[in-house]
């Protein structure tokens, strides 16, 4: 049977915390609905960035990097411009070192738990945001949404269904990510250099000194290729690597998602994702700061203002009441 802990306290905040099997996990309502906790206690393996000496503020006053964030709008727009069919829009300039607005505001707003549910074979709970005349972008963004999360602990471990709910008569720009931190080293007493990367792309996106698609699709060079063979290792620099996505192999099975390996005790935390996510942008932080992100994107950077088709940047509007849809989950496997 799941159990969940609607006022559960994480380092002082409170969270919501769900247990089912040999998994638990702490989600933060008032951070932007992340999961700030993702754990396989018999493995002892942490999913996500986790410190425990670390704490909440550090972790409120960089929200991108810890946990699993979920974005909207993600990575780099030039300018802090989005151009949709039916506007423009002036974002604030929030990488001023490149003149690009980065990763939206969603992620920095409280999020409202919608309903909890404890069943026999898993527990589910539902989060949601509102973006409104109530907030503060929405001067600059005046396209009103709802943002909301699944998140249901089973067996299977975590999955995160995604809706994104146009409420406004204007067009509302669909780009979705989660930037995805991954524990490095990931299991208790395990060592960052034998961690390897599995990731299934297609063509690189190149990009250019402000970290912007130049719209060119590039074949894969020998080092894109050590994704595809697992010989990636994390504790290097990865500075933003984009890729479109392809179907990876797990066991001989189709897996459309990423997993990581740790070579010497066969440890795995594998991240399925649906197939709105057709790209997969990695990046580690200069590699030395004990985590990865394997960041699953459904859109380019850059996506509303290139001039590529919509069917190779994947980007995509939804009218008034529309919904679109995606989800991912989050497993482990013991070698």
């Amino acid at each position: 049977m799941g159990n969940i802990v609607s006022n559960y306290d994480f380092k002082g905040v409170e969270c919501v915390r769900m247990q089912h099997g040999r998994y638990f996990c702490v989600i933060a309502p008032s951070m932007g609905a992340s999961v700030l906790r993702l754990r396989d206690e018999e493995n002892k393996i942490d999913v996500f960035r986790y410190c425990e000496s670390v704490t909440a503020d550090e972790i409120n006053s960089a929200r991108e990097i810890w946990g699993l964030p979920t974005l909207y709008l993600p990575n780099r727009f030039a300018d802090g411009i989005v151009l949709t069919s039916d506007d423009e829009y002036q974002l604030p300039i929030n990488e001023k070192q490149f003149h690009n607005t980065i990763h939206g505001w969603v992620h920095k707003r409280a999020h409202t738990v919608e309903s909890t549910a404890e069943e026999q074979d898993k527990c589910v709970v539902v989060t949601s945001f509102t973006h409104d005349e109530n907030d503060e972008m929405f001067e600059l963004f005046p396209v009103k949404f709802k943002i909301s999360s699944t998140f249901t602990l089973s067996d299977d471990g975590l999955k995160q269904e995604i809706n994104l709910t146009n409420l406004s008569k204007k067009a509302l720009p669909v780009s979705l990510c989660t930037h995805t931190t991954i524990n490095s080293p990931m299991v208790d007493g395990g060592e960052e250099k034998d961690l390897r990367l599995f990731v299934p792309i297609g063509k690189k996106c190149e990009l250019n000194d402000r970290c912007l698609p130049t719209e060119r699709l590039l074949e894969l060079s020998d080092w894109d290729k050590e994704y595809l063979t697992g010989k990636m290792p994390t504790l290097q620099e990865l500075d933003n690597d984009m890729y479109t996505a392809e179907m990876n192999k797990l066991d001989g099975e189709d897996f459309y998602g990423v997993y990581v390996k740790d070579t010497v005790n066969g440890t795995m935390v594998l991240n399925e994702v649906s197939k709105e996510f057709r790209f997969w942008n990695m990046w580690n932080h200069n590699g030395v700061n004990h985590y990865f992100c394997p960041e699953p994107m459904t859109a380019m950077i850059n996506c509303t203002n290139l001039s590529l088709p919509k069917d190779v940047t994947g980007y995509s509007e939804l009218s008034e009441g529309q919904t679109y849809s995606c989800w991912q989950r989050f497993a482990t496997k013991k070698g």
